[in-house]
Order: structure tokens, then C-alpha cells, then sequence
């Protein structure tokens, strides 16, 4: 089982509001650079996507169950198949989106007994809880020729993280970069 980042991100490592759905004065800084940026399996999940769960924090969930649902191309009919756990103390109705559930126990444990790769997309909240507790195995971050200066970064200050790049492509105006915990 490996737990696994995935995330849009700006040179100067700002990972909010990428779409523009939070309202933020710099959002949607992602789709500026196009739809073929960011459309399909730009992160290169794979069979990963078919055989893992996905882990979303409650407002990355909803914003998702608004628009997978709809879609109907290969790629979103993986991301309607997969498992999804939600880390929320609030929601309760998760009709929204097919095979939806929200996690009861502590997210830490959850992950820690989960048996299939996890997978974490947005939910900063989530991915930071999961970063204190040291269970971040592999990042795979789309990098996008955008500097913002403010906004929400993926990583926070703290203990350092000593990764290995594993792989670099570009995938339309952005980079896409897959790093792993650095062998010791």
C-alpha cells in the first residue's frame, strides 16, 4: 500500500484554488493554460486508479460529486467507479457520488489499515494531517508556469523531507514531476 499526492501546483508551491471555484482573487490559475493541461490522466494513475481508493477531504469531495458524475469519457468513469473515502465531520448524505463513504474512524488509522494505495487529491487538510504522521509515500505534482505569491501551500514549514525525483514530463504548458520518500 502506498498513499499517494496528487496535486495542480504553482512554481512558488500555492495549491489552492486552482480552479477557481473557492472565489479566491488568483483562482483558476490552473485552467488558464488550457484544457489539454489538465484533462484525462495527467497524473498517471493507471491501474492505480482501478485498484486503489481515493481519500478526499468534504469540500474537494463535493466540488467533485458536482462534476464527475456527468461525464461519461473513459477517465471519468474510473474516477466514478473508484472507492472514495471522505474525511469530514460534517457530511452525511454522500448520494451525490457512486461509492462514496465517509470515513468514522480516525483519517490516521483509517490510512494506516487501508490495504490498497490511497489516493489524495486537493484536500490540503487532509494531505497535511497525513504529512505530520509521516504516511505520504509519493507526490506526483503538475507544476504550472504561475507564480501567485499568496495562497495555500502544499507544504508547510516543518521537518524537513528528503524525496527522489523518479520521473519529469511535460504535459502541456505545466511539468509534471513524480517523487518518492528517498531511499535511506
Amino acid at each position: 500500500m502506498s498513499v499517494i499526492v496528487i496535486e495542480f501546483i504553482t512554481l512558488d508551491g500555492i495549491v489552492s484554488d486552482p480552479d477557481g471555484s473557492a472565489g479566491t482573487p488568483t483562482g483558476g490559475w490552473a485552467f488558464r493554460h488550457g484544457p489539454e493541461t489538465v484533462a484525462g490522466d495527467k497524473f498517471r494513475l493507471g491501474s492505480t486508479l482501478e485498484d486503489g481508493v481515493l481519500l478526499l477531504g468534504r469540500t474537494t469531495w463535493q466540488l467533485f460529486s458536482q462534476l464527475w458524475p456527468g461525464r461519461d469519457d473513459p477517465f471519468s468513469a474510473r474516477m466514478n467507479a473508484v472507492p472514495k473515502l471522505i474525511a469530514s465531520r460534517t457530511l452525511t448524505d454522500t448520494s451525490a457520488w457512486a461509492n462514496s463513504q465517509v470515513i468514522t474512524d480516525d483519517l490516521i488509522d483509517v490510512v494506516k489499515r487501508e490495504p490498497r494505495d490511497v489516493i489524495i487529491t486537493g484536500s490540503l487538510s487532509v494531505v497535511h494531517a497525513l504529512m505530520a504522521a509521516d504516511l505520504i509515500d509519493e507526490y506526483r505534482l503538475l507544476a504550472f508556469p504561475t507564480i501567485l505569491g499568496t495562497g495555500d501551500r502544499l507544504f508547510p514549514a516543518g521537518p524537513p523531507a528528503y524525496l527522489e525525483c523518479v520521473s519529469s514530463d511535460q504535459a502541456g504548458a505545466a511539468v509534471l514531476t513524480q517523487y518518492k520518500r528517498a531511499q535511506q
